[in-house]
């Protein structure tokens, strides 16, 4: 393997990213060794995948809750089914885990959303748990200023540890979807998470800072529930502007596929994909700047750092 520092990456990109990882001083060495891993491999394959789970899979035992987004009808840009299906069989007592949405879809009720897993071929090799199906559970969040507890499907107490497996993109709201809105408003249940998350006041669909700072407050409470018992993979392919919740409507493909990234800290990893965007040619990333710096979205970053939930600073590691 080869040591790469987070440099290599940003070197050239936008002041507006974060601090930039400077070579390593004599008295940064402890502030050094205690950065967080991200590894990195260019390949895009369900044995990549594999491989790069294996490397921040320390806290992973009992039943597993893989989650992920299975998307909308015909979505075209999720994680391909053919790696889900390799990946699981590689993790034992894993089982992928969804709720319902608030947004207007068939996915708003189970038996939509069982019909839309039916036809986007995840129903050909696996049942997909579907967490709020039941009812829901409310877990703290410890520290949160915007909220004190969320409402997450009832079903996720079922399980001993969560993978979060990604697919990296942009997002009408959020600007960007990595680790963090995927286990904060993937977790949230359809009818009364979401709506927390989403609501300013009576407002719902409120988007901005404030939007950023309660989704992270729903992620805290998922990684306070599990605590060293979750683990993140995002997966940088197919990424449009727009999420895949927007399905078939989504905004065309413009960015280059770069790989996989993973680590065992959630900022860490988020910071590191946000990294390798704007890393890209300007005339190239632009349109995804453009939505990330529109929507607030690097707030998703700070505020991670300020409820304690990772470090920006990490070390990247070239599979």
């Amino acid at each position: 393997m080869d040591k790469i520092s987070r440099r290599t990456f940003i070197k050239g990109a936008a002041v507006g990213v974060g601090a930039m990882a400077s070579g390593i001083l004599p008295d940064q060495a402890l502030a050094e060794a205690q950065k967080p891993k991200v590894y990195f491999t260019k390949e895009l394959s369900p044995e990549a995948l594999i491989r790069i789970y294996d490397k921040v899979n320390q806290g992973i035992f009992g039943k597993v809750a893989l989650k992920l987004h299975t998307g909308e009808p015909g979505g075209p840009n999720i994680i391909p089914r053919e790696w889900a299906k390799a990946f699981m069989a590689h993790v034992p007592n894993s089982r992928i885990v969804e709720c319902n949405v608030l947004y207007d879809s068939p996915r708003q009720t189970t038996e939509g959303h069982r019909k839309t897993l039916e036809t986007n071929g995840w129903s050909a090799f696996t049942s997909v748990d579907i967490m709020d199906e039941n009812g829901d559970a409310v877990l703290p969040i410890p520290g949160g200023k915007r909220l004190t507890e969320v409402a997450v499907g009832k079903n996720l107490l079922n399980y001993d540890s969560m993978i979060a497996l990604t697919h990296f993109k942009g997002h009408v709201m959020g600007g960007f979807g990595g680790s963090l809105k995927n286990i904060s408003i993937g977790c949230a249940s359809g009818k009364v998470g979401k709506k927390q998350l989403h609501s300013e006041g009576d407002t719902l669909w409120s988007g901005g800072t404030n939007f950023m700072e309660r989704m992270v407050e729903g992620g805290k409470a998922v990684t306070n529930h599990f605590g060293p018992h979750i683990t993140y993979i995002n997966v940088l392919r197919n990424m449009s502007i727009s999420c895949d919740c927007e399905g078939v409507k989504a905004a065309p493909v413009t960015l280059p596929n770069l790989g996989i990234l993973a680590s065992r800290d959630i900022l860490a990893v988020d910071q590191a994909s946000v990294d390798m965007v704007y890393a890209l040619p300007e005339g190239v990333r632009a349109p995804m700047v453009e939505r990330i710096e529109s929507r607030s979205g690097l707030r998703q970053l700070t505020y991670m750092k300020e409820m304690g939930m990772g470090n920006s600073q990490y070390e990247l590691i070239m599979l």
